[in-house]
């Protein structure tokens, strides 16, 4: 039998893709209809809403609030997928990088911004997602679109790493922000860590781990 409608509020265990976890819970909870409002990526943790039975019917209105994160990147090294999922390149010198020049230059990063999404990302073009075609080594054509980054706040600098806080729309690549922010000061950077900690007015504090979920 399964279990009934429901909203739950799912920390994300590092390495599990979101299907992974819509997978554990319908074996878990013995509930066909079920799924999540918003892919967080494998290196990412934080908070997933999943939805079960007639629930399932609000994922698009989930998908379209406002979304948080903290995280950190690496200055002075990029890579291909613009996180951990490929390898860094040679570091080059961050030494000459300075509070005055980092705090300031998120600010550029803030508002109605164009944004390309990272090759390695779930985009389809024509029909394929355009991480298959990274792997493959061919040009995915991603354009711009534009997201909405209400906040982009450094919150501790150790060079090379770099922590902050995004408040940001439905669509935003925090990937790409990192990218885009190592870009601007000509050193380049990746993205090494990322939590998604508020969803609307659902927090990840408020979040069980799978292994509590029960039916």
């Amino acid at each position: 039998m399964e279990t009934p409608d429901r909203v739950l509020l799912v920390n994300k265990p590092l390495e599990w893709t979101s299907f992974d976890v819509v997978n554990k819970l319908r074996y878990r909870l013995k509930q066909k209809r079920i799924g999540h409002a918003g892919t967080l990526d494998p290196l990412a943790t934080g908070l997933l809403i999943i939805c079960t039975g007639k629930k399932c019917k609000d994922i698009n209105t989930f998908m379209g609030l406002e979304k948080e994160y903290t995280g950190t990147f690496v200055l002075g090294q990029t890579t291909p997928s613009y996180d951990l999922e490929t390898q860094p390149s040679q570091p080059v010198d961050t030494s000459h990088l300075t509070p005055e020049q980092l705090i300031p230059l998120a600010a550029r990063f803030t508002g109605a911004i164009q944004q390309v999404p990272p090759a390695h990302s779930a985009i389809k073009v024509n029909g394929t997602r355009a991480y298959t075609l990274a792997r493959k080594g061919q040009e995915a054509g991603l354009e711009p679109r534009t997201v909405e980054v209400r906040v982009f706040e450094i919150t501790q600098i150790e060079l090379p790493s770099v922590s902050f806080r995004v408040v940001c729309s439905k669509g935003t690549y925090i990937r790409s922000l990192a990218h885009d922010f190592g870009q601007a000061l000509g050193v380049g950077a990746y993205l090494s860590s990322l939590c998604r900690t508020r969803i609307g007015n659902y927090h990840l504090a408020d979040a069980l781990e799978i292994e509590q979920i029960t039916p």
